[in-house]
């Protein structure tokens, strides 16, 4: 039985993909070289991004919430919480309704280190953008929100 010729579109969309893949691991080479000096890794900056998240909502997170938000084991977000509590970024707490209940909350070092990390993120994205114009990166920023919202749009 023969394979059929891969189409010019299927080749066209297997380079797409590498390419994809590539910029994605730049960019996150570039992160962890933005956030180094700040002693986070990449995964505790997005645990404590969550833990931020929530704190808006006038709830601390609890581990199993996080581990559900970030799609992880709850054992990963063990981890990271106390690689976060051993930097003073964030603290464990009982919570007030229910003391076997344990939440995460930020502390002021945490606070402090999501501005340093906002500003290491943006530090990662410029030095990957860096070639395109203002008018590329609208144009790239219009097609990531199409791709993004997938095939239906939403």
């Amino acid at each position: 039985m023969c394979t059929p010729a891969p189409s010019p579109t299927s080749d066209a969309s297997g380079q797409l993909a590498e390419q994809l893949l590539s910029l994605t691991r730049r960019l996150h080479r570039a992160q962890r070289r933005h956030l180094e000096p700040l002693g986070i890794t990449p995964a505790q900056s997005r645990l404590l991004r969550t833990v931020a998240h929530f704190d808006h909502d006038g709830r601390p997170p609890r581990m199993a919430d996080l581990a559900e938000r970030l799609d992880v084991v709850p054992r990963a977000v063990t981890t990271l919480v106390d690689a976060l509590e051993a930097h003073g970024s964030v603290r464990r707490a009982p919570d007030p309704a229910n003391r076997r209940v344990i939440r995460i909350e930020l502390t002021d070092t945490g606070r402090s280190a999501l501005r340093a990390l906002r500003d290491a993120r943006r530090a990662a994205a410029e030095d990957v953008l860096a070639p395109l114009s203002e008018r590329q990166r609208e144009m790239l920023g219009g097609l990531l929100d199409t791709l993004s919202a997938g095939p239906g749009g939403c």
